[in-house]
């Protein structure tokens, strides 16, 4: 059974309500997130289990790093049809926003290679990583393609959000590395600890319901 204490609501609310301020967290939630996907890029020293995948699909198709991003997450859409999930503004500013801004930081940002500088880096992007997840989805403005699957599951089967989060990370990782994706230390350290890293940060960040 999941706890109370982590329960937090997080279906969407009609963009109407506060809509300044919830669209400025639901931007700047995703420019961040795909900020800290360039951190952890950039690290070298394994790769978030999503990237891992993107990895994998970005040597085999030869695109860019956002390009398969923003192409897993349109695949990923087809998996919330069983899970009733409903797409907002959140979802589709999650596919442009996230493709674009990991690609330009990637251009910016030169890779790390001294290893304490490397853990450094990826730890940066790791919490930065869980933060802004919180930040975009606590907006409440509908959640992107991969945090529709973690929404959904956290709906309807009462779950926390760190056990659904860490199981998605973890069949997800198993897929890429089995395409060929990079694999690290740091892949295992992300895979154990962004679900309680997301889960501590949304009940601090999410949009209470209007009444």
């Amino acid at each position: 059974m999941a706890s109370t204490a982590t329960t937090v609501d997080l279906s969407p609310m009609p963009v109407s309500v506060r809509p300044a301020a919830r669209l400025a967290q639901l931007f700047g939630g995703l420019a961040l997130y795909g900020t800290s996907m360039a951190l952890m890029v950039r690290a070298e020293i394994g790769l978030s289990p999503w990237d891992v995948l993107h990895d994998g699909l970005t040597r085999l198709l030869g695109w860019s790093f956002g390009e398969i991003t923003a192409l897993t997450s349109v695949v990923v859409l087809a998996l919330w049809i069983p899970l009733r999930q409903r797409p907002g503004i959140g979802t589709v500013a999650n596919v442009v926003v996230i493709a674009v801004s990991v690609d330009l930081v990637l251009g910016l940002l030169p890779p790390a290679h001294w290893l304490p500088g490397q853990v450094a880096l990826f730890v940066a992007g790791l919490v930065l990583n869980g933060v802004a997840t919180a930040v975009y989805v606590g907006a409440r403005l509908g959640p992107g393609p991969r945090d529709g699957l973690m929404t959904g599951l956290h709906a309807r089967t009462g779950w926390s959000v760190r056990l659904v989060r860490t199981g998605i990370e973890v069949g997800v990782l198993v897929v890429g590395w089995a395409l060929g994706g990079s694999v690290g230390f740091g892949t295992v350290l992300y895979a154990v600890a962004i679900g309680w890293i997301t889960q501590l940060c949304l009940p601090l960040v999410t949009v209470p319901g209007h009444r």
